[in-house]
């Protein structure tokens, strides 16, 4: 049975008038808890892209790009997202579900929040509320200041990228430990790494995109670095 064949049997519970919330707390424990995340991914999706106040278009697409769903699937996808809308449940209630599943150094959270800041980026304007919306969910996940500046700095193109913050690293920070830093980076991005992560596919293309930008990151921090010639 697919996973989306187990969220259908799921969702049939709210005929009985359960929660879409309610649902997903009975599943959070193993062997259903890949339905779970899904459910709350979907969630946390539908919510931010209505943190502006409005649901786009590009917002959606931009929601499909990320968590690449099947053609026979979308339209259960489809249900999700709108029950999600509807549901009197916070954001912050499927944020800290999710954190109570994985933890901050789990490769599926860093990825669950690149996917936000892409739906966020959609429609070509990050709304202050957007950024508030992310800031809770990276706090609520445990994700420290220096990422979640990182992330922004990569999906915002409103200021020139900090190379140190790309990084996660400070201007004090010693050029050995920049060092480490960019090539731990470089092989957590690599896709053959990634998959063995047991992330999704789709997140392959989120890595690489990354990749470029830690690369960018370490050329310019050590050109900035280099010791001017005699």
């Amino acid at each position: 049975m697919s996973i989306w064949n187990r969220i259908s049997d799921a969702l049939s519970a709210l005929a009985s008038g359960e929660s879409l919330s309610e649902v997903f707390e009975k599943l959070r424990a193993t062997p259903e808890r890949s339905v779970a995340f899904t459910i709350a991914v979907i969630a946390l999706g539908a919510k931010m892209a209505k943190a502006d106040g409005q649901v786009t278009r590009d917002e959606v697409t931009a929601f499909r790009e990320v968590f690449q769903i099947n053609k026979e699937d979308e339209i259960q996808a489809a249900r999700v997202f709108d029950l999600a809308r509807q549901d009197v449940a916070g954001f912050e209630t499927y944020a800290e579900r999710i954190a109570n599943m994985f933890d901050e150094h789990d490769g599926r959270i860093c990825f669950l929040m690149e996917g936000l800041f892409h739906i966020a980026m959609a429609d070509g304007e990050y709304h202050p509320k957007e950024d508030d919306f992310l800031a809770r969910v990276a706090d609520i996940f445990g994700m420290d200041e220096m990422m979640f500046r990182s992330l922004r700095t990569r999906f915002v193109p409103d200021t020139t990228p900090n190379p140190y913050d790309v990084l996660g690293v400070t201007t004090d920070t010693p050029m050995d430990e920049v060092r480490k830093k960019w090539r731990n980076l470089v092989r957590d991005m690599h896709p053959d790494r990634v998959i063995a992560r047991g992330l999704p596919q789709e997140a392959v293309k989120l890595a690489e995109t990354r990749l470029v930008a830690i690369n960018q990151a370490w050329e310019e921090i050590r050109s900035l670095k280099q010791p001017e010639p005699a």
